[in-house]
């Protein structure tokens, strides 16, 4: 996923009564992971709104989340942090662990750094505080499917103050060798918060070649998501915290 998926796909052949197929929605699968049924039953009436998207399933806490994930493989997990059995960052984690490709988006009400950094280490791709609703969880699902960011600008903040303490954690990684050259000027781009579109006019580049490096470079480094792959080359050495800055 994350950019490796069209939204739309055409169905190639014939409808029964002979006409060409029509080009069909290919619609973005999530499953709800939130302790609180009212909650869950909110969120699946917004999405439900939005023809692209599928609910597939709902988990009440951390264990029935991962179960699902699994048995499901949906496209994102929105996940709540405060949840029984296990909270949602090792939910996160477990299911980044089995499943690099399924996009977590994190929806909480927490907003403190700690959360932030620790569920965002744990795999997620995005991180919303429930302050926001309606169309803003509706564009992030549509910006994380697309490898964009998705981090509220009060909180995108705090993992820049806090990056660097992720360097005091280095880890090696093979696969940062087998980046291209352009790939990390990509990387470095995304790493700074620039979008597609932006990242494309910057390196004067075509949006879709900016997928295709962000869709290799998720595949080198074996993540799923933008977000992913930025913490994951801070704490490799692979960009540097003044490459954000």
């Amino acid at each position: 996923m994350m950019g490796t998926k069209e939204l739309r796909y055409r169905v190639v052949g014939l409808h029964p009564g002979g006409q060409p197929a029509q080009e069909q929605l290919k619609r973005t699968t999530i499953l709800l992971a939130d302790d609180h049924p009212l909650m869950r039953q909110a969120l699946k009436a917004l999405l439900e709104k939005e023809a692209e998207f599928q609910v597939i399933g709902e988990a009440s806490d951390g264990d029935e989340a991962v179960e699902l994930a699994m048995a499901l493989h949906p496209d994102v997990v929105i996940m709540d942090i405060s949840m029984p059995k296990i909270n949602g960052l090792e939910a996160t984690r477990r299911i980044k662990a089995k499943s690099p490709a399924t996009a977590v988006l994190v929806l909480t009400i927490h907003g403190d750094s700690d959360h932030v950094l620790g569920i965002l280490e744990a795999g997620a791709a995005g991180y919303l505080t429930k302050a926001v609703f309606g169309q803003e969880i509706v564009q992030s699902i549509r910006a994380v499917t697309a490898g964009e960011t998705v981090l509220e600008p009060a909180i995108a903040r705090q993992v820049l103050r806090n990056a660097r303490s992720l360097m005091t954690k280095p880890i090696p990684l093979e696969a940062g060798g087998k980046l291209t050259g352009r790939e990390i000027q990509v990387l470095n781009l995304a790493a700074r918060g620039m979008s597609n579109k932006d990242i494309a006019l910057a390196l004067g580049l075509s949006i879709p070649t900016v997928k295709s490096y962000l869709v290799s470079i998720f595949s080198k480094l074996g993540v799923g998501s933008r977000t992913e792959a930025v913490f994951l080359s801070l704490r490799a050495g692979l960009i540097t915290v003044d490459d954000i800055e």
